[in-house]
């Protein structure tokens, strides 16, 4: 019988385990298969490089599968930074800048992310950062266009005008 194989299997892997790491589910059932096959006789160390772990994190499985059984391989709330903003503020702001700044009283013609930290205060009393905001707008899909000046080149009379010499003089010498 003739051996599988995948094309560029280093790379797969990687990919692989980066899919892995994406959703709960698929962390769990990765967990899942780490234990069984250590059931069926793998070393943890055997086990952690098929599974790109280390031997240590496969060990923890076990333990956990021993102690809590198969909830014990499901992961916990992950603990991290707050949000800033309610799911209702974020709607809100969802809502907000998909409107003109002018409807909020702003000079600027364009949403920026210097702008939406300058709303989040005023409006939601939140102190957000100005790289913070421009992730923001791109988790909700928002693409930021400035406007483009009015080039001098496009229109001829003004061309005309920021020439240092007028069309109807001579050069000296000619």
């Amino acid at each position: 019988m003739k051996q599988l194989e995948i094309n560029e299997p280093v790379l797969m892997q990687i990919a692989i385990q980066q899919e892995i790491q994406r959703s709960n589910e698929s962390r769990y059932d990765h967990k899942l298969h780490g234990v069984l096959l250590i059931a069926n006789g793998y070393d943890s160390y055997q086990v952690g490089e098929m599974f790109g772990q280390s031997p240590t994190t496969v060990q923890r499985w076990v333990k956990k599968f021993n102690e809590s059984g198969f909830a014990g391989l499901r992961d916990g709330e992950r603990s991290g930074r707050p949000r800033m903003l309610s799911a209702k503020q974020w709607d809100q702001m969802e809502k907000d800048v998909r409107r003109p700044p002018s409807d909020f009283k702003f000079i600027q013609s364009f949403w920026d992310g210097k702008l939406l930290s300058v709303h989040l205060r005023k409006k939601y009393k939140v102190e957000i950062g100005v790289r913070q905001c421009q992730r923001m707008f791109k988790m909700m899909g928002v693409r930021l266009r400035k406007p483009r000046p009015v080039i001098a080149n496009a229109n001829p009379l003004l061309k005309k005008g920021f020439k240092k010499t007028s069309a109807g003089s001579k050069k000296s010498g000619e």
